[in-house]
């Protein structure tokens, strides 16, 4: 019976193998809290191992945030170390790789003053905004993987006292992320080539738009006229593939930015800057959210929404259907990385300039011009359930069934 470090390993050469897939003489940045130091060090090592020629660790620590946010001047918050984004930024024009870990704490901030967290989150996605621009147009090579914390796995896993629902935890990444199988690689070989076929399928369609209609959902997302549907791995600038989220379970493409029209309402909870948003419903027109209600989290949703302007339109529509292995865990995460490969999803704020033709070479202009939207936030919710039915639109207006009953027809 092979023991949890050998699947811990097995994790770590996943993440750094295939999913950055390293190059040799590369800098590798690691995001992380500091819970996840274990983690780090044996990353830190398979990197080295791969040919990497410096791994440098971006240190971050969930109380001191939650210390900062209640304690610090309001004038605090309003600035940020410009040393740390210039210096991200500036490896990323150097061509490193980053890879982050996600381990969300859905109830860090939620006796925060919410002004006080949006100023800060403002604050921060502005200073980062150039070096940010790097990941989200697949100029370099990235990664998202989770790792249990204490917190996160007590969210998943209440009724366990904290070693056991780690350890529980853990079986479900080490699952889902598919190190659980003999030969890892072989088997996520094996799902890019049915995700990528799902991909050439829907870019073969060329929709013009997609209904879906659902539970307090009856949605209408008009696809920009150049959208290109993308699955699992993308290429950097210099060639190198890589999948940036481990888990994925998505087909993924941009909306054209003022063409969302109807309602929607989440099917999941979002977890969002340390606190936890639940049971909402978002009403669109002419693609600009009009009128939002939350079951919990209002003031954190009014928030998100008032970033900027981008922030009330789509930058992403993702197909994931309900017969998909986080899904049929049947569990809640809270965390984005794995609830949205349970369900079909849909993002409010920035687009991805590589989800449309020739996008990645486009000036400002040029973008906004083919449906782009622009913002500081891209924040995915889960809209997807069993009964969820989806069509799509061509431009004559003739339908095709796509989803029934949460799955492809």
């Amino acid at each position: 019976m092979e023991t949890f470090e050998h699947y811990l390993d097995k994790y770590a050469e996943l993440a750094i193998r295939v999913g950055l897939n390293v190059q040799k003489d590369q800098t590798v940045v690691i995001m992380t809290p500091i819970a996840c130091a274990d983690f780090v060090r044996k990353l830190t090592k398979k990197a080295y191992d791969a040919g990497a020629k410096d791994v440098v660790i971006d240190w971050d620590d969930d109380e001191v945030k939650a210390l900062r946010m209640k304690h610090a001047p309001e004038s605090t918050l309003r600035e940020y170390p410009m040393w740390r984004a210039n210096g991200m930024e500036e490896m990323a024009k150097e061509g490193a790789a980053f890879l982050q870990i996600y381990a969300p704490n859905s109830d860090l901030l939620k006796d925060v003053d919410q002004e006080r967290v949006a100023i800060s989150s403002k604050t921060t996605a502005t200073a980062r905004e150039g070096f940010l621009k790097y990941l989200r147009s697949n100029q370099v090579n990235w990664l998202m993987v989770s790792y249990p914390t204490a917190e996160w796995s007590a969210k998943v896993f209440p009724e366990l006292n904290e070693q056991e629902r780690i350890i529980k935890l853990w079986e479900q990444i080490f699952k889902l992320t598919r190190v659980d199988k003999t030969d890892p690689v072989a088997a996520w070989n094996e799902h890019i080539a049915l995700l990528t076929a799902k991909q050439d399928m829907l870019n073969a369609k060329r929709f013009k738009q997609l209904h879906f209609k659902g539970a307090g959902t009856d949605l209408y997302i008009e696809l920009a006229a150049k959208h290109l549907w993308v699955a699992a791995g993308s290429k950097s600038k210099a060639g190198t593939f890589f999948i940036p989220n481990i888990p994925t379970e998505e087909v993924f493409t941009m909306p054209a930015r003022s063409g969302t029209n109807g309602t929607v309402r989440s099917t999941l909870p979002l977890s969002y800057q340390g606190s936890l948003i639940d049971g909402f419903t978002l009403t669109f027109e002419n693609g600009r959210v009009i009128e939002a209600t939350a079951e919990v989290g209002q003031e954190v949703l009014n928030k998100m929404l008032d970033m900027d302007e981008g922030a009330r339109y789509l930058g992403e529509v993702a197909l994931v259907p309900d017969d998909s292995p986080i899904s049929n865990s049947g569990l809640i995460y809270y965390n984005t990385l794995f609830d949205e490969n349970a369900s079909c999803h849909i993002a409010l704020g920035n687009s991805y300039p590589f989800t449309i033709e020739g996008g990645t070479t486009m000036s400002a202009e040029e973008l906004a011009a083919n449906g782009y939207n622009k913002s500081l936030i891209h924040v995915d919710f889960m809209i997807g359930s069993a009964d969820m039915e989806i069509d799509g639109l061509y431009e004559d207006g003739t339908h095709e069934p796509l989803f029934r009953k949460g799955n492809w027809v």
